[in-house]
């Protein structure tokens, strides 16, 4: 089938690059002149495992496409997939500027029956607005429809979610909707579930806000452990075993960060209070993840006399590993706070230095671990890069000046970092000396 996408970003490059290797006519659209020319030579703008090499091979195929003409793009399409940024506005709703402009382009341009199909994570009865505002500005007597298909992926395994997906998704109005739906995804042999429009919209928000409530409550019973002298980890493995909870998403340790998470527990609260009604729950998990991307920086602060002139060992600066986004990362809520204190910074990451560098550039970076590590006084782990989890207990205490660790991803056991002589905080784990 004949596709467009609106957008290169993790949501709309994969989906194009996917939809692509299963067969179909893609044509991928975006704004930025100098991304595309990027995808064009391709080079993937963003760092993402496996991406690369599935666009160089369906471009080479002649099924993967890119332009920054709307017309070309649009014009003969049989749908297209709208997936452009909803970004967070400050009172935590979600700005569908680029939803619109891209809604736009599309009714100007399309010359034939077509299905409209977002992939944004949208509040619920976007697709109903889209769908009117498509109307308005159609340009050729043809038939439209706007239906809804919600990505579960995640960074770092963006391709493998995709194509490997648990389920689909897809929120529909009609039987053409969901048949034309249908046989885009008949290639990837999937299991399909169709729902209306609103309720697509509201599994996307349902699933993330879950998954960010559980990261928060384990997060929460962490820093109970703390207190009472239990360890995290031993509770989590316990739990683990209940069928009902599930082990995944009971790692505790310094919050959630990303492009979704952070931005759709406040949208989804923003929206349940335009309705007049709180989401106690969602409300509960926002709290926790802000004070918990501070809690190893306050801890450092009440050990320590002050940060000035002491060098400060950064290990791991994107927010999760396998992806060099930065965005709501628990490093870059702490970095600031430690220049404020005149902390003498060297960080470590292996994908996220050049977006890292971009916003501090007066701090220093080093090319190992082990280099940020050489005559710190103290160390805080933000992300658990294999590199970084590659480092030795030992080595801490050869490398460092004064051996502290603030530990935000739990790396190491309490016991093992003490006989090398390191004093070990953790998440949920005590301390030992």
């Amino acid at each position: 089938m004949k596709l467009a996408v609106a957008g290169t970003g993790y949501v709309g490059l994969v989906a194009g690059v996917c939809f692509a290797e299963k067969g179909h006519d893609v044509t991928c659209v975006d704004v930025d002149e100098k991304k595309i020319a990027l995808l064009r030579a391709g080079v993937c703008p963003i760092y993402e495992q496996d991406l690369e090499g599935l666009m160089q091979k369906n471009a080479a195929a002649g099924r993967l496409h890119y332009t920054t003409d709307c017309r070309e793009a649009y014009r003969d399409a049989e749908a297209v997939f709208i997936g452009v940024g909803t970004p967070e506005q400050p009172d935590g709703s979600a700005n569908l500027t680029h939803i619109a402009a891209a809604a736009r382009q599309v009714a100007e341009n399309i010359k034939r029956d077509c299905l409209v199909v977002v992939k944004s994570t949208v509040p619920v009865g976007t697709g109903d607005r889209v769908e009117q505002f498509i109307h308005d500005f159609l340009a050729a007597n043809v038939k439209v429809e706007v239906a809804n298909n919600p990505e579960f992926l995640a960074q770092g395994t963006a391709v493998h979610d995709t194509l490997a997906a648990r389920r689909i998704i897809i929120g529909v109005q009609s039987r053409w909707a969901e048949d034309r739906l249908r046989e885009i995804y008949a290639p990837f042999d999937l299991p399909i579930v169709s729902v209306s429009r609103r309720s697509a919209e509201m599994i996307k928000y349902a699933c993330n806000d879950f998954l960010a409530l559980k990261i928060s409550y384990m997060n929460d019973i962490a820093n109970l452990c703390e207190l009472v002298g239990a360890d995290v980890e031993d509770v989590a493995r316990g739990m683990a075993y209940d069928d009902r909870i599930g082990a995944k998403f009971l790692k505790a340790g310094v919050g959630y960060g990303g492009s979704c998470f952070p931005k759709d527990t406040k949208a989804l609260s923003y929206l349940a209070g335009q309705y007049g009604y709180r989401l106690r729950t969602v409300e509960a998990a926002i709290d926790v993840n802000r004070e918990q991307k501070l809690l190893l920086y306050k801890k450092a602060a009440r050990r320590l006399i002050t940060f000035n002139h002491l060098r400060v060992a950064v290990l791991g600066l994107t927010f999760k590993p396998g992806t060099d986004d930065l965005r709501e990362a628990p490093a870059l809520e702490n970095i600031p706070l430690l220049l404020e204190q005149g902390a003498d910074i060297c960080a470590y990451d292996p994908a996220g230095e050049a977006g890292c560098r971009a916003r501090f550039p007066e701090i220093a970076y080093a090319a190992s671990p082990e280099q940020a590590l050489e005559g710190a006084h103290v160390c805080f782990i933000f992300t658990e890069w294999p590199e970084i989890q590659a480092v030795s207990p030992a080595a801490y205490s050869r490398l460092m000046r004064t051996p502290l660790v603030y530990d935000g991803r739990n790396l190491y056991h309490p016991r093992e970092m003490a006989e090398n002589g390191v004093e070990y905080y953790a998440i949920g784990r005590g301390t030992a000396r």
